[in-house]
């Protein structure tokens, strides 16, 4: 194991001289061994570090077969919701002693798989994937060669491989009962496009909590919209759809909205405005992620919130168990959800 300084590469062999010790305790040393005393370690690292010396990684992982690298594949970065999520899986996966890398599939189902034959001809020991509607030949792909890996925040079909999700039909539920108890009584749910997992679970906590509260189905409506935001091309056709839809709402009676996301509703608030035709409390609104709790952001939301660490956490976690012992059954962590409230519902009375 060396490291470059200028034209010298400073080796096992020359911090063993420096210090005295031999070969053998230097590098156990640096690899902060317990068969070697605190002190003598400290010493060796502190003489290493003065030296100029770092970590011949691909030498290690040659010798150990693993590289300590997890790939993260993920929609794309442009997207808060994704950000965050890597943010935190790249401090959990540190504290376990990984590093990773950042793949973004932009939600497509050929270029994921592109990033997921890429990870694994890099020998990444595992792999942290949020799936997207077509996933299914890629966990295939990943099942067929033996790659660990772990869903995140979604996935296709119940226990098909190990996943952490948050409580998504929960905190649909939480989110509509804090409109309802915010005096609302004529509802929509609004979404721009169907999320695989997400929508089928946010739509259900939606029907139960106004099936719960009596609200009549002629005192619901659901729309999804068949355009996908993200991509710029359609932003403006959905904001022009959305307006209609929402004056459509409005002039019904219709007054609570819960939206699919906190992304989707900061965009339907920005079309209302642009618009001209609404005014700031025609409906009381809740929506999804609480990205507001990481982000600073200009538009408080109510937000439902679930906790993006512990969600990273769990999946290093699980991935780690899979690593290691690869013959487990397969496990799903449910991450508990809340209702944060920042005044959007705009309670009546």
């Amino acid at each position: 194991m060396t490291q470059s300084n200028g034209s010298k590469h400073v080796t096992l062999e020359d911090i063993a001289k420096k210090t005295g010790y031999s070969i053998n305790t230097v590098s156990h040393a640096l690899r902060n061994k317990d068969d070697i005393a605190r002190e003598t370690r400290e010493k060796i690292q502190r003489v290493a570090a003065e030296m100029g010396y770092m970590r011949n990684q691909i030498a290690s992982s040659l010798r150990s077969g693993r590289t300590h690298v997890l790939a993260v594949i993920l929609g794309g970065m442009s997207n808060p919701f994704y950000g965050i999520m890597a943010d935190s899986i790249q401090d959990a996966a540190q504290s376990a002693g990984y590093s990773v890398m950042i793949m973004c599939s932009r939600d497509n189902a050929e270029l994921e798989r592109v990033l997921v034959e890429e990870a694994i001809s890099r020998r990444v020991d595992g792999i942290l994937l949020i799936p997207n509607s077509r996933s299914g030949p890629t966990i295939e792909r990943l099942r067929q060669s033996g790659m660990p890996f772990v869903l995140m925040s979604r996935y296709l079909n119940a226990g098909e491989a190990d996943s952490v999700i948050c409580d998504e039909a929960e905190g649909a539920y939480l989110a509509t009962r804090h409109l309802i108890e915010s005096g609302r009584r004529r509802l929509g749910y609004i979404a721009s496009r169907r999320v695989v997992f997400s929508s089928e679970r946010r739509l259900s906590g939606f029907l139960r909590a106004c099936d719960e509260a009596g609200i009549a189905p002629a005192d619901r409506e659901i729309y999804e919209s068949s355009r996908n935001i993200m991509a710029n091309r359609q932003l403006e056709a959905w904001y022009a759809e959305l307006v209609e839809k929402l004056a459509q709402l409005r002039n019904a009676g219709f007054d609570g909205l819960f939206v699919f996301c906190d992304v989707e509703a900061w965009h339907m608030l920005d079309a209302m405005q642009k618009s001209g035709r609404f005014a700031n409390d025609d409906f009381g609104i809740v929506s999804f992620d609480n990205i507001e709790g990481a982000l600073s952001f200009p538009i408080p939301l109510c937000s439902v919130s679930y906790d993006f660490n512990l969600m990273a956490m769990k999946g290093v976690e699980l991935l780690r168990h899979r690593i290691h012992h690869n013959d487990l059954p397969y496990e799903t962590a449910v991450i508990p959800v809340s209702l944060v409230c920042r005044g959007s519902c705009h309670r009546k009375g």
